[in-house]
């Protein structure tokens, strides 16, 4: 009986084993939402790195129906998105200093709010509450020329820093962001 015990035993621990490391090893750029990264030159060595998961829009209705109006949004899928400064910077007029971060997004029709977080590591959902806001900048929105299936997140080069821009189905945020 006690040899049934520890085989019985040494199967599941071999069986536990295994299963981590084949999750470990999945290749995340065949999730249906596949990781993407966008960069921002700040000039001086100073960068700012925004890693995040890029879900499709598949013809569904994605702001005030997924994504509601006026309520925190994990601003991507799976993992948290993360916003990664190695320089002091400015948001949208407002100070950050270098350091590793989680961007939440507040989106409504005419106007999104840019939440950085201090909380970071973990999944993307639920949102960690204002207690743990680095802080909150207004970002403009509009509509999109086109439809835009893949939720992105990029940064366009201006003379005193980047624009922060965010666009999916037919809604674009972005705000200014430059080095201190």
């Amino acid at each position: 009986m006690r040899k049934k015990l520890v085989w019985g035993a040494a199967l599941v621990i071999v069986t536990a084993v295994a299963a981590l490391a084949v999750h470990a090893k999945q290749d995340k750029s065949k999730r249906p939402s596949p990781p993407a990264t966008a960069k921002c030159d700040l000039g001086g060595g100073k960068s700012i790195t925004v890693d995040y998961s890029s879900p499709r829009v598949k013809g569904r209705k994605i702001f005030g129906a997924i994504v509601p109006y006026g309520e925190p949004w994990r601003t991507g899928a799976n993992e948290a998105t993360t916003f990664v400064t190695t320089g002091e910077a400015m948001v949208g007029g407002q100070h950050v200093p270098a350091g590793n971060y989680t961007l939440f997004t507040v989106p409504n029709k005419d106007k999104w709010s840019l939440i950085i977080s201090k909380k970071t590591g973990e999944w993307g959902i639920p949102y960690p509450g204002a207690d743990s806001d680095l802080l909150r900048v207004d970002m403009k929105a509009s509509a999109t020329a086109a439809p835009v299936e893949n939720f992105t997140i990029a940064f366009d080069k201006g003379a005193k820093g980047c624009t922060l821009r965010m666009a999916w189905e037919n809604t674009q945020a972005s705000v200014d962001i430059g080095a201190m």
